[in-house]
């Protein structure tokens, strides 16, 4: 009897852990507008599509590739928009699900309702400042859903003979910091993160490299220097400042404004990721950068100039907003990346010259207004407060 008894409880739970899948993948809310085409070559899933870069790449995916099915996973937490993606919503290859790497069930149950062949993971939390306030999120979110990932494609792709990749979408800095004098980050620099954001998003590096080296998962994985270009919520620092300067609000700039980044335009980081994922060695990284190394003052008074002169200001008529404040804690000093493996090996190099790019940006955040005051609600209003209005 107690044998029977341990039996009979082990299949109720067998049957609630099922139905709490079912559950969890339901309450994801689906677009799709059912029109009828082909079968698709591949059925990819790209996680954080309603983000700032995820957008750029999901639209770009969408549009160069009729035959393959784009499905777009998001949670759409604070930075996550759907407006991004309104010129694709209604294209028969497209598909949209709210959902959320932490959740294991849920990710099982869509590799197999969607037959998932190819992921483009780039859903996390990314900003540092928010990373120190509340590390534990960006460990749950960047770690452990990553690891939810891996293990879900593993498990839906081992038996498999189809062809498979796992594309993990990293960061520069999970390298650490350069002094002014040194060497370009390359594929080989050793990690050393010193944010929260960093060292979540270097375990989640670690994580796919041990997946790939344990398990033998067909992995690749590229890291980006700092990304600008249209859609980028205003918590970071091109956005933030241009609707600063738009509305004569304090231009807060950490420390001096000494720290230097390397910026890459956003389509063309996302045509970086469309040639990797095609043409990309199996277990490789590639760096992406976009050889613009720029002092945050010296990029702040270029912004400066190219907002005023826009709105038909003076230029760097809006310098007096320049405040500076109390430096970031463990604020790297610099960035830098060389990105010469990815030019040698596939052909790819930046399109746009900083300057160019940066007026294309201005452009748009000008000429979408409306957008940037959607997004700008009343979490984001607490949060700026918080931050730089003490």
């Amino acid at each position: 009897m107690r044998e029977r008894s341990k039996i009979r409880n082990r299949e109720r739970r067998e049957v609630n852990r099922t139905n709490n899948s079912k559950n969890n993948f339901e309450t994801m809310t689906t677009h799709n507008n059912n029109k009828e085409h082909s079968t698709p070559s591949r059925n990819i899933l790209i996680t954080g599509g309603a983000g700032f870069i995820g957008s750029h790449l999901v639209r770009l995916f969408v549009n160069k590739y009729p035959d393959y099915q784009i499905i777009n996973l998001d949670k759409l937490t604070y930075a996550g928009n759907l407006a991004n993606l309104k010129d694709v919503e209604n294209k028969p290859n497209y598909t949209f699900i709210k959902g959320d790497i932490c959740d294991f069930d849920a990710m099982q149950q869509l590799f197999a309702d969607y037959q998932i062949d190819s992921v483009i993971h780039l859903a996390a939390e990314s900003h540092v400042d928010r990373s120190i306030k509340d590390p534990f999120s960006f460990a749950k979110t960047n770690v452990m859903g990553t690891l939810n990932l891996l293990e879900a494609a593993r498990q839906s792709w081992q038996n498999s003979e189809n062809c498979h990749l796992f594309y993990h979408v990293s960061t520069d800095e999970v390298y650490g910091s350069l002094e002014l004098g040194d060497a370009l980050f390359t594929e080989e620099t050793k990690y050393d993160p010193h944010s929260p954001y960093s060292a979540s998003k270097a375990s989640s590096d670690h994580f796919v490299r041990a997946y790939h080296d344990t398990y033998r998962l067909p992995v690749v994985i590229s890291n980006c220097s700092n990304n600008y270009g249209a859609y980028q919520f205003p918590e970071k620092l091109i956005p933030l400042f241009i609707n600063n300067i738009l509305k004569n609000k304090p231009l807060p700039v950490y420390g001096k404004g000494e720290n230097v980044r390397d910026w890459l335009y956003v389509e063309d980081h996302v045509c970086a990721i469309d040639l990797i994922f095609h043409k990309g060695k199996r277990g490789e990284t590639y760096n992406i950068g976009g050889c613009n190394e720029w002092k945050n003052i010296d990029l702040i008074r270029v912004l400066i100039k190219t907002v005023d002169r826009l709105l038909g200001r003076n230029e760097g008529e809006s310098e007096t907003l320049i405040t500076y404040v109390t430096d970031r804690a463990g604020h790297d000093l610099r960035y830098a990346i060389d990105a010469s493996k990815l030019k040698n090996e596939l052909g790819w190099q930046p399109s746009l010259q900083f300057e160019e790019g940066i007026e294309k940006t201005v452009r748009w955040y000008l000429e979408n207004h409306e957008w940037l005051e959607n997004v700008m609600g009343g979490d984001y209003r607490r949060y700026y407060e918080e931050m730089y209005e003490k």
